[in-house]
């Protein structure tokens, strides 16, 4: 089955560029320019995944997230020049499930709607909140991490930083994207001690049954990658 994305974006140059990229990797896209509409389209199909911009001329892009996750739980990924870490928050407090800066790479775009349509799929029947690369999986609500359905025990720091690998699988993830995630925009320490943490998880991470790797992009950050079964 094709997946269907809700595209909101008012600005039609960004929003056929963004069609063009889409449907090109074989998404279907249904696009609309305001709030409004969006809403009227949410109560009238289903949908797997929606890309919402907040700067609509009609609605602002908070409130209309806050809207759409009280009526679906379909993934939810934020468009917006805002690059702030407190724009962040309120992004992803208001209910989303992710948030691209603009102006972003095409490829990155469509990694994370990979990443959370992936995270959607492999959850685990009634118990859907298992992300998972490879037999490598996590439970936010049990605080539970398993290799091959071995327990690996994590420390909550080490445990945070591996649930937002696991939420970004296949995406490069940058040290300053990965404090402000796991460390919080308050810390005011080295950025060293992001490798130092992705050390201890290598470590204890470390099996030839994980089927998934955490790699160091040089220059870049931190990506942890699935690895095809034998």
């Amino acid at each position: 089955m094709v997946p269907t994305t809700l595209l909101i974006e008012d600005d039609q140059r960004i929003a056929r560029l963004l069609i063009l990229e889409i449907e090109r990797a074989g998404w279907r896209v249904i696009w609309h320019k305001t709030g409004g509409d969006a809403l009227a389209a949410m109560t009238s199909a289903a949908y797997d995944l929606v890309i919402l911009d907040l700067m609509l001329p009609d609605l602002d892009g908070l409130v209309l997230c806050k809207s759409l996750r009280t009526m679906s739980d379909v993934p939810i990924l934020i468009l917006t020049a805002r690059d702030g870490v407190p724009d962040r928050v309120l992004g992803l407090d208001a209910g989303a499930d992710d948030y691209l800066v603009k102006p972003f790479a095409a490829s990155e775009l469509l990694a994370r709607m990979r990443a959370l349509i992936r995270r959607r799929l492999t959850a685990r029947p009634g118990d859907e909140d298992w992300l998972t690369a490879g037999t490598l999986q996590l439970s936010a609500r049990r605080h539970e991490v398993r290799i091959a359905d071995n327990p690996i025990a994590l420390t909550r720091r080490e445990f945070t930083l591996l649930q937002y690998f696991l939420e970004n699988v296949g995406i490069t993830l940058t040290r300053d994207m990965i404090l402000d995630r796991v460390w919080g925009w308050g810390y005011s320490g080295s950025a060293s001690i992001v490798d130092v943490y992705v050390g201890y998880l290598r470590q204890k991470l470390n099996s030839p049954m994980s089927h998934c790797q955490l790699t160091t992009i040089r220059g870049v950050g931190f990506v942890l990658k699935e690895e095809p079964s034998p």
